[in-house]
């Protein structure tokens, strides 16, 4: 059994080394026997910190003593020995989309033949369901100094292929069959005729296998969505290609209804497009960094073939050649025909533009001939005022001489005056400035009198 980790000493390590997986290293051995599974968060800040939370759960609920667990704020790990002294190893890891459990029993002997299938630690079962969605699932066996047949190997890892190498140009054997089992777990068989040189590779060649195998379901995870999206995006090509034909041909006497149902329908196109974009983006964009961690991965195995084998690269590389290419070429037809519709409205918008900058020209057309017939009346009214007022003028000084030729006639008879008719003479001038006077003085009350009331 390993020593324990004293308080102090443990702090000291998450400071220096976290978050480090140095330390779980001293922990595994083999032989071993090993359960992994990866699950995917819809919602990585929230999800993460919760799967730390249920990887304590589940140390509580498999009752590992406190002082034999270690945890990090991405990672974590605790270990379990039974009476028989064998080992249960439960490591956790949070990653940028995912996080995964391994559960390694370490047997006591040496020699000890495992078998894949069930964990067989003295009264272990899993006893949670983690979160998100299902990655992967895998079974590991582990066993140096322990060299089984072809025959053997096939009997015990279904499928209709094997895919082995040798790895890290050592002899070190890999195989896995890429087949489920009756339990979901795709099976690896990991074997070297020396302990020596398989020890102190295991959690190297372990990290390496789940890296290539996590983010390679990743990468395939969203490939059904992929597919009812370029089913989509076709739909939607089609669709665009003849509105647009249609609208060619149209836009010219398009009416200001047509357009606006031109444009009410395109928007609406446009606006799912763009949904399905963003959709796309979230499920797709990851998939090419994810390429690269593969590819590095294989490269960094090593591989040289095995005899009655496939190498593991091959298989790998046949399931996600393209993949990724694939992804990138859909989300530019989603970037060009989200492009192509706001070209498209675009235009629509342009031609509403021109309609009502010609519906306003004619608006005001329209007033300025309104405008100069305004004037015009307004002239032709001004004219007739003036007309009005002059022989209104010329009326009222007609009566005040009238008026005065009777006075001065009675004034003569009376003997008062010598000649009425010169002082008639002399009474017209003044009359007509009396005439005057009166009809500027009402011109004036009048114009006052509208003004306030305005």
């Amino acid at each position: 059994m390993k020593p324990k980790i004293s308080t102090p000493k443990r702090r000291f390590l998450r400071q220096v080394h976290e978050p480090t997986k140095k330390y779980l290293e001293e922990w595994i051995d083999a032989p071993a026997h090993i359960h992994h599974i990866a699950h995917r968060m819809a919602n990585p800040p929230l999800e993460r910190p919760q799967s730390r939370k249920e990887f304590q759960h589940l140390l509580h609920g498999l009752e590992i003593p406190e002082e034999q667990t270690d945890i990090h704020e991405k990672f974590g790990y605790g270990v379990k020995t039974s009476e028989n002294g064998d080992r249960l190893l439960i490591a956790w890891e949070a990653h940028t989309e995912y996080y995964s459990y391994q559960v390694w029993h370490i047997p006591r002997g040496k020699t000890t033949t495992l078998e894949f299938g069930p964990i067989t630690f003295p009264d272990y079962q899993f006893p949670l369901s983690p979160l998100g969605i299902e990655v992967n699932s895998l079974d590991i066996l582990i066993a140096p100094s322990t060299k089984l047949s072809p025959q053997e190997i096939k009997a015990c890892m279904p499928g209709p292929h094997l895919y082995g190498s040798l790895i890290f140009q050592k002899d070190i054997s890999v195989i896995a069959n890429f087949t489920p089992d009756e339990h979901g777990r795709e099976r690896y068989y990991i074997s070297s005729e020396s302990r020596e040189t398989l020890i102190p590779q295991l959690s190297a060649l372990t990290d390496t296998l789940v890296a290539i195998e996590n983010y390679t379901h990743l990468i395939l995870l969203p490939y059904q969505a992929f597919g009812s999206a370029v089913d989509q995006v076709h739909q939607f090509e089609q669709r665009h290609l003849y509105q647009r034909n249609v609208i060619t041909t149209q836009l010219e006497t398009a009416t200001a209804e047509k357009l606006q149902q031109w444009l009410t329908v395109l928007t609406q196109d446009f606006m799912n497009v763009s949904r399905l974009a963003e959709s796309m983006r979230y499920k797709l964009s990851a998939a090419v960094p994810y390429d690269t961690i593969v590819k590095g991965n294989l490269k960094a195995l090593k591989e040289q073939p095995l005899p009655f084998c496939r190498v593991i690269s091959e298989y790998i590389h046949h399931k996600i050649t393209g993949v990724s290419d694939g992804y990138q070429q859909l989300m530019n037809r989603i970037d060009a025909l989200e492009d192509d519709f706001q070209g498209t409205i675009s235009v629509i918008r342009t031609k509403v533009d021109l309609l009502l900058q010609d519906q306003n020209l004619a608006l005001q057309d329209q007033n300025l001939k309104l405008l100069v017939s305004v004037d015009k009346t307004t002239k032709s009214q001004a004219i007739l005022q003036h007309t009005v007022e002059g022989l209104s003028v010329i009326v009222i000084a007609y009566y005040l001489s009238g008026l005065g030729s009777y006075v001065f006639k009675a004034l003569h008879e009376a003997g008062i005056l010598g000649s009425y008719t010169f002082a008639s003479g002399i009474f017209v001038p003044i009359s007509l400035g009396i005439s005057f006077g009166l009809v500027f003085i009402g011109r004036k009350i009048l114009n006052k009198q509208l003004f306030n009331d305005h």
